[in-house]
């Protein structure tokens, strides 16, 4: 067995970080279903502007376009900061992932340039 990758989002810029919440990143609706990423379910976070890497879960927020940092790794991330949003899959074969593009209000865009 392998642990492959299933689906990414590319470069969400952070709109928020919140210390005092539980925990997580809360992403909106429309990209965790176009990424397949299912609510409370493990997500790796790689922040591009920093090099900081960390392991959480997502939430769900609204379709606003909202990303938030949430508990402790909110020291890790900054507002405005670019991330790129990792989920994977235990299996034999690699399958090619969903790759989930977003533009600088976190909207799904399909130009390369975005």
């Amino acid at each position: 067995m392998r642990i492959l990758l299933r689906s990414k989002i590319h470069r969400a810029t952070v709109t928020g970080c919140n210390p005092d919440y539980s925990s997580s990143i809360t992403l909106p609706r429309d990209l965790l279903e176009a990424a397949d990423i299912a609510e409370f379910e493990q997500v790796h976070v790689l922040d591009v502007d920093n090099g900081e890497r960390l392991v959480t879960y997502a939430i769900a927020g609204d379709d606003s376009g909202l990303v938030y940092i949430n508990g402790a790794a909110a020291r890790k991330v900054n507002v405005g900061d670019k991330i790129i949003i990792l989920a994977y899959e235990v299996g034999w074969e690699a399958q090619q992932p969903k790759i989930v593009k977003v533009d600088d209000s976190n909207r799904i865009c399909g130009d390369v340039r975005c």
